[in-house]
Order: C-alpha cells, then structure tokens, then sequence
C-alpha cells in the first residue's frame, strides 16, 4: 500500500476490524463454556485474582505502542462487558441509582448484571447474606476525609468477606432546581461530600445551612422538592434527576479517591499483586498494639492502614482493622497472621484481593 492512500488504510482498519470482532465474539463464548464448567464444579463466578492475572500477562508480553495503563484500561472494559455472560449476577450498593457507590458497581461489574439499591451500608451487607445478592459494592475510604466507620462497624457483626476493591475518582457538582449559586439558601449532601467540599462552600456560600444525607443522591432528592436548595453530588445525578448544574468539580483536593470494596461469600485467590485486609482486638495491657505489629516488621510486610474502633460490647474496648501487603496464602503472610493470633483476643481475616 502506497502511504498516501487513504481508503486503502482505512480499508485494512476495516479488515482488523472485523477479525477484532469475530476473536471478542469467540472469547464470549468460551467465557460461557468457563461459566458453565464453574456452575457445575461450585467455583465462583467472579474471580478478580484471574483478571488481575491476565492483565499482568499482557503487560509483560505488550511491545506497545499501547502503554501498560491504555491495555489495563481495554482490558477492563472487555471484562466488563464480558462478565454478565457468567451471571449475571445481583449487585447490592449503597444507592439510590446515581450515587459514586453505584459507578463504583457499574465500573467493576456489568451493564447486563442487575442492581439493587440500598438505603444503608447494614442493609448492603444483608442483602449478600440473606442471598438477595450475590454481592454488595461499600464505600470504605476517602483519599481526604478517611475511613468510613459505619462500612468498619458492620464488619464486626457480619461473616462476609471481601474479595475485591475498586479506586474511583470522586468530582463534585452542586446541583439545584434553581439557575443562581446565589438563590442557595441550604446544602444537602452525605457527610463525607460536605467535608469533601468544606473549603469551597465557604467561599462560594458562606453561612449557608449545611443538612446531612445517608446519600447525595437523597440530597438530590431532597433539593428537588426546595426551590432555594442545593446538592453536592455526581454530575450524572443532575441528568437522572432533572437538576440544573450551579458548578462543577467543587471539591477542594483534585486529588480525590475513593475506594470501594466488593463483598461476598468467597475468598479470592492469589493473583500476585494483593492486599490483605484482617480485624483483631487484644488484651488490654502496656505495650499490646507494639507487639501486635512486630509479626508484620519480622516477616516484611507492608502495613498500608491501620484503623481502631470500639468494640460497643466493653468501655474503652478496641478492635483494630490493618491492611497490607500480600495474600493470606502466602508463607510469610501465613506465619504473620499466626505469630499475631496467638496474641490476640479475636483475630479475623476479612479477605485477601487483587490491589486497586
């Protein structure tokens, strides 16, 4: 081909075209054989730790010029669309539709999967445990305003466990029936978008009324039914909802992450590139906590958060959430979490999973 004629190059993009879709129309149907063998061996449907795999594998053998990120991000998508052909699977998150929990769902499983919203975090994890899902999407940190204690708490009352995270960024809007930022006389939003945007409402809206919400979405919702009310929320709300948007990307750190977990019933296995996250309590004595992190330190392992909450059952009682590097199968991991169960009051590991 001469390297001028163009219908002649877009003429062989037809061509790797049609081969690209015949290869992605032929894995759709060995990904339904592999759901099969899966359905009738018991082996769960989801496995996080095998995408992570592939994906490390097409890193290593990719000679470009796609980068690393650009074959993470296609690869991604095509699990994406490709998992539902497994299911679909019944995913419970903290809603109503349109909430960051929600994308965080949709960018993790398919659009062919189905959703179920939910009201609170409590009620996220009983829909997995009464099988009313398969699994459940929990938002358990932020980038700038930390953990999420209440997705910690009910930890401590529930047996699942968590098998995959997903990293989103977070962009503020505030959303309003009305056309002026000026016309806003309240602010509804979830605690932690308020924080999220501490700094900018008040320079933008000093003084105004700040009312919280278990969602933005019900923020959104609540701000529909008052003229001179406003919402912090996701940008999609204001479709769904019919708002008119006052100002975008509102929150004060455009570094803005948060991380969500994926919860369910089964332990994800090795996949090379993990976090462990485990919940312990201990005895109540001088030098306990030190002592608690030395397995961690002999055997080289990466503390990557620590949190304490109380236990509600004794006054001044604590149980600690740590995450690190690894998977529990692992030698080293095995030996840490042993030499720290024995110190321990109560020791659990919450799930071992892919790292976001």
């Amino acid at each position: 081909m001469k390297g001028n004629n163009l219908e002649q190059w877009r003429k062989k993009i037809n061509e790797l075209d049609a081969q690209l879709l015949k290869i992605l129309n032929e894995r759709i149907n060995i990904v339904r054989k592999i759901a099969e063998i899966k359905s009738h061996t018991g082996t769960p449907g989801f496995d996080p730790s095998r995408e992570k795999v592939v994906v490390e594998r097409l890193k290593k053998i990719n000679e470009g010029p796609l980068s690393s990120r650009e074959v993470e991000v296609i690869m991604e998508t095509i699990f994406r669309v490709y998992r539902s052909y497994s299911g679909p699977f019944v995913v419970a998150y903290l809603g109503p539709p349109g909430t960051f929990t929600h994308q965080a769902a949709l960018k993790r499983f398919g659009e062919r999967d189905k959703y179920l919203p939910c009201k609170t975090i409590s009620q996220v994890f009983q829909a997995v445990e009464k099988n009313h899902a398969d699994f459940g999407v929990v938002p358990i940190e932020n980038s700038n305003e930390g953990v999420v204690t209440h997705t910690l708490d009910v930890f401590l009352e529930s047996d699942l466990v968590v098998n995959s995270e997903i990293l989103l960024e977070i962009h503020h809007c505030l959303l309003s029936r009305s056309s002026r930022t000026s016309s806003v006389r309240k602010i509804y939003s979830h605690s932690q978008a308020l924080g999220q945007c501490r700094q900018w409402i008040e320079e933008n809206l000093p003084g105004v009324e700040q009312v919280e919400t278990e969602s933005t979405i019900q923020a959104v919702q609540r701000a529909q039914r008052s003229p001179g009310a406003g919402a912090i929320a996701p940008q999609t709300a204001a479709n769904i909802y019919r708002m008119k948007i006052l100002a975008f990307n509102i929150e004060d750190y455009r570094e803005n992450i948060t991380r969500f977990l994926v919860i369910g019933r089964n332990f994800s296995q090795p996949s090379g590139h993990d976090k462990t996250s485990i919940l312990f309590s201990i005895k109540d004595r001088v030098g306990a906590l030190h002592d608690m992190l030395v397995p961690f330190k002999k055997y080289n392992i990466n503390l990557t958060r620590i949190e304490s909450r109380p236990t509600r059952r004794k006054a001044w009682e604590y149980v600690f959430f740590v995450d690190f590097e690894g998977h529990k199968d692992q030698e080293k991991v095995k030996a840490a979490i042993e030499e720290l169960s024995r110190q321990c009051v109560y020791l659990r590991v919450l799930g071992s999973y892919p790292a976001g």
